[in-house]
């Protein structure tokens, strides 16, 4: 994240949707976390107790997905994704900001086509109360939920960065976050 010299350089709407962000980073963790007890006590329950486990292993899978979709928009925040610097840093600034534009717009176009799949599917398990197949029956609307939400959440930090972006506040492959690519010297 960009630190600006002045609070007010940050329209409200982003600092809300970053705050959003950093809060679902939180969660996430929290739920990575939740899940890695939830290991623990089905190890204890498996190996110490020489009981049966039934709900622990769905748990943990749905546990870790949603932490991972729920987490796309921090990770965005701290600009943490995968990304390939050497096009970038070949590249003069105007036109690092004109890939840093089509990449943001490109990745909004894709997390709104998942928003509206990942809705759809959602919705069918919810109006059918579609069930896991498991012992435990967990309701699959609850893990399903968590792609529409995950990526809408993932699509408003996307906008505030390519708000950000187009208003000339921020670029993501500004040179000081794009290492400089200088061919070795002979003899070096």
């Amino acid at each position: 994240m960009t630190d600006f010299a002045h609070p007010g350089a940050v329209p409200i709407p982003v600092r809300i949707i970053r705050r959003v962000s950093d809060l679902c980073g939180v969660i996430a963790a929290l739920m990575i976390l939740l899940s890695v007890f939830i290991t623990c006590q089905m190890i204890f329950v498996r190996l110490i107790l020489k009981q049966s486990t039934f709900w622990q292993t769905e748990a943990v899978i749905y546990l870790v997905i949603a932490a991972t979709l729920l987490g796309l928009s921090y990770v965005q925040l701290l600009r943490g994704h995968v990304g390939v610097d050497l096009l970038p840093g070949l590249m003069p600034p105007g036109a690092r900001r004109v890939l840093a534009l089509f990449v943001l717009i490109m990745t909004l176009a894709m997390a709104a086509v998942m928003i509206y799949y990942g809705y759809d599917t959602f919705h069918l398990a919810w109006s059918r109360n579609w069930k896991s197949e498991s012992v435990w029956g967990f309701p699959l609307w609850i893990p399903y939920l968590t792609v529409p939400l995950g990526f809408a959440l993932f699509f408003l930090q996307l906008a505030a960065d390519l708000w950000m972006t187009v208003t000339g506040r921020d670029n993501p492959l500004a040179p000081s976050m794009v290492p400089d690519i200088q061919p070795q010297k002979e003899g070096h």
